[in-house]
């Protein structure tokens, strides 16, 4: 890894980052102070009336802990679909904007390996999502305890949260695999953002009803079990287990292909 080439690149990514992170934070504040027994009665009652709506955001389990209303209400779509953006432009900015634009030879140029270059990327994109998990958890338990002193288990809470960087990490090596794969820049950028995309809206349509639950067969998001992972169930903890492995093994593929691409700089 190069130093100064992470220094430069983690500063760059750093802005955006932080628009994300304050999103994050205003959304996180504001599950939690709707924490309330007497607002999830009615809350529960709104799910009742429309299933299928809460069911596909997966909102669908009745909240009963501060711990169960924050999974209801974050994890199923806000937590995951926010940091799909932020993967796709960091993914922009680390590697399809350098080949795109031909700046890639520049660096290739430098006293530095193919391999250590894109090591170097996958290095600013694998610590800026451990220090946005690591931030979550702290505004979580921060706002949780703020408000709500001694309700949150904030253990089951970090076993989830472990879970939820696996499945950013499994998510970003695949956009990087996309990255490095295709030359055609929106390819690039939208094979692997469009499948991330498509795996969410098939969760989002499998929650809804058992006529569509076969997309859960398929469809790896199902690894992130957030309710397993508080319960410290065995399969669950495999699924987040079997997403840390893949993003390895798809941060691994992207090294290697761009290690060997033929590049037209």
């Amino acid at each position: 890894m190069n130093k100064t080439l992470f220094a430069k690149e983690l500063r760059a990514n750093l802005f955006v980052s932080g628009i994300i992170a304050a999103v994050l934070a205003m959304y996180i504040g504001t599950i939690v102070a709707m924490y309330d027994p007497k607002l999830g009665e009615s809350l529960d009652l709104m799910m009742q009336s429309m299933p299928e709506l809460f069911a596909a955001f997966g909102m669908s389990m009745q909240a009963t802990t501060l711990l169960e209303f924050m999974l209801n209400y974050l994890y199923g779509f806000l937590l995951t679909i926010f940091i799909l953006v932020l993967i796709l432009v960091m993914v922009n900015k680390l590697m399809v904007r350098y080949l795109d634009r031909g700046a890639m030879a520049y660096l290739l140029a430098t006293p530095n390996s193919r391999t250590r270059i894109a090591l170097t990327m996958v290095g600013v994109m694998v610590a800026i999502l451990v220090g946005l998990c690591a931030l979550t958890t702290a505004l979580e338990v921060g706002f949780a305890e703020a408000l709500f002193p001694g309700d949150l288990d904030v253990r089951a809470l970090v076993q989830v949260n472990l879970g939820l960087l696996a499945l950013w990490l499994a998510t970003a090596g695949l956009c990087f695999l996309s990255a490095c794969l295709f030359s055609n820049s929106s390819a690039a950028l939208w094979a692997g953002g469009g499948l991330c995309i498509l795996f969410f809206l098939m969760q989002m349509v499998s929650q809804v009803g058992d006529k569509f639950e076969f997309l859960e067969n398929v469809n790896p998001l199902t690894l992130f079990d957030y309710y397993g992972l508080a319960a410290g169930d065995a399969s669950a903890v495999g699924g987040a287990i079997a997403l840390a492995a893949s993003a390895v093994a798809l941060f691994a593929a992207a090294v290697a292909v761009f290690d060997r691409r033929d590049l037209s700089i």
